[in-house]
């Protein structure tokens, strides 16, 4: 069962739930301490870097997502956007039915049995350790993000099979070196991983930075892993975006940028694209009759 206690508005009071081990605490505190496990670090406890005036990212996708992790100034944010940039609903969608078809082979056809999350988001339906653990319920999932409500809402929420296991790392993906060590609690460097890198990359405005991060997260896994990619761009009918992005990074946190299908496949060198290769995440091995959407998708072996 999860436990949540309930309501710890100091220090104090909030020490004893969490040495219990509880799976969440409630609070009337946005800076009140909540545990996560960090890289490098063990569990400690955080401030929640809660702000409800700035539009976040994780909230505005959840929003168009249907979900209701998100604050107004994410659904204003979030409609200005739609009205600059209709198709971005689809984008999400996309997005995460891609994520579902990708892990339903990864676990399935390619007997992967360890994932490695990077950028995980506000919790939604069928998350990755939902759709590993249904096909193989052994599966390992470490989810990695560096917003604390976003990991508070995670560890909460994202419980996984008694035969497998889910872990949570607060960790940025800047610092790579910093999720590979983290990870290697959970999960066995030495058998093949699928390392998920869900729209996450456009944060990395730098890339070669970008390419950098992907290689080091690369170079940590055996051969037979897998490298799994979406990434908005300005192409594939996207060109309309261009205004949104620019809205959005004046109004909105983190940053974005869009990525050209070169500066995409740069991210895959070195690696064996699975077919139909690089495509709109919507239609990779989808049935066809999906809009193409403007964010790229790919899934890669190391060989």
């Amino acid at each position: 069962m999860l436990v949540s206690a309930r309501t710890a508005d100091t220090r104090r009071t909030a020490r004893r739930p969490v040495a219990c081990g509880v799976d969440s605490i409630t609070t009337n505190r946005a800076d009140a301490p909540g545990p996560v496990r960090t890289a490098g670090e063990g569990t400690r406890h955080v401030t929640a870097r809660l702000r409800t005036d700035v539009a976040h990212n994780a909230r505005v996708w959840n929003y168009w997502l249907g979900g209701k992790d998100n604050y107004p100034v994410d659904r204003a944010v979030g409609d200005h956007v739609t009205g600059l940039y209709p198709s971005i609903g689809e984008v999400a969608r996309a997005d995460r039915a891609f994520l579902r078809r990708a892990v339903t082979h990864l676990a399935g056809d390619a007997g992967i049995r360890q994932f490695l999350d990077v950028g995980t988001g506000l919790p939604t339906a069928d998350n990755t350790h939902e759709v590993a653990q249904r096909i193989a319920p052994d599966a390992r999932v470490v989810y990695v993000d560096n917003d604390p409500v976003v990991l508070a809402h995670a560890r909460a929420l994202l419980t996984g099979s008694p035969e497998g296991a889910t872990e949570y790392v607060d960790a940025d993906a800047h610092r790579p070196e910093e999720i590979v060590a983290a990870m290697t609690g959970t999960l066995d460097p030495s058998r093949p991983v699928a390392v998920m890198m869900l729209g996450i990359l456009n944060f990395v405005l730098d890339t070669d930075r970008a390419r950098t991060i992907v290689r080091t997260l690369m170079d940590a896994v055996p051969p037979g892993s897998h490298l799994v990619l979406t990434h908005p761009t300005l192409e594939l009918g996207g060109e309309g975006n261009a205004e949104a992005m620019a809205f959005w990074n004046e109004n909105a946190k983190p940053p974005i940028t869009a990525r050209s299908r070169e500066e995409f496949a740069s991210f895959l060198e070195g690696l064996e694209i699975l077919e139909p290769g690089i495509v709109a995440c919507s239609r990779w091995r989808s049935d066809g009759t999906e809009p193409a959407v403007a964010q790229f998708g790919a899934v890669a072996r190391k060989p």
